[in-house]
């Protein structure tokens, strides 16, 4: 590894947004460098140290949970921070069991994304609200536990649900319900 470190690893196959990331956070003073897929993070993580990362959840093809869990074997102290547009509790979970230190829904400004990682600005505490879920969004994360159960297979998932497999596959195609 190099004897520099880089503060933000940015991966995500949007190359809009990871630009757009990467320009407000060197605006703060922050090095960064950013990745469109897994190879490419994972080639960077094996020759810069990295202080941060920020992984998109999907990633084309790839998995931000497999990166997430490769980044963290490779770089143990790395501290991630997994955003997504498909957000769900079991991803959460997931992302957090692998060593992500913080998951954030899309879209999320440099503020909240450098809150996550703890670096917010001192502010009173502020009392959290409950705000139940609704039916609706219950229902998505329960179908999005039971298909990472079944490691993605949606057949197993509609049967494993009692459902049809195409009812699943239009309420997969939905995009989550606000909560």
């Amino acid at each position: 590894m190099s004897a520099t470190t880089t503060d933000f690893l940015i991966v995500d196959d949007d190359q809009t947004l990871a630009g757009m990331l990467e320009r407000v956070l060197q605006r703060r003073g922050f090095s960064t460098i950013s990745a469109s897929n897994a190879t490419q993070a994972l080639q960077l993580a094996s020759s810069i140290d990295f202080a941060r990362a920020i992984v998109d959840l999907k990633l084309g093809s790839d998995s931000g949970l497999q990166l997430t869990r490769e980044l963290k074997l490779r770089q143990p102290e790395l501290a991630i921070v997994m955003l997504t547009g498909y957000s769900s509790i079991s991803t959460a979970v997931e992302a957090v069991k692998l060593g992500a230190v913080n998951y954030l829904c899309k879209p999320a400004d440099a503020d909240e994304i450098l809150a996550a990682f703890g670096e917010q600005k001192q502010q009173s505490a502020i009392e959290p609200t409950y705000t139940p879920l609704s039916i609706d969004r219950l229902e998505w994360e329960h179908i999005q536990k039971i298909l990472q159960e079944n490691d993605g297979n949606i057949s197993a998932t509609a049967r494993a649900l009692g459902m049809h497999r195409r009812t699943l596959q239009r309420k997969l195609h939905k995009r989550p319900v606000k909560q």
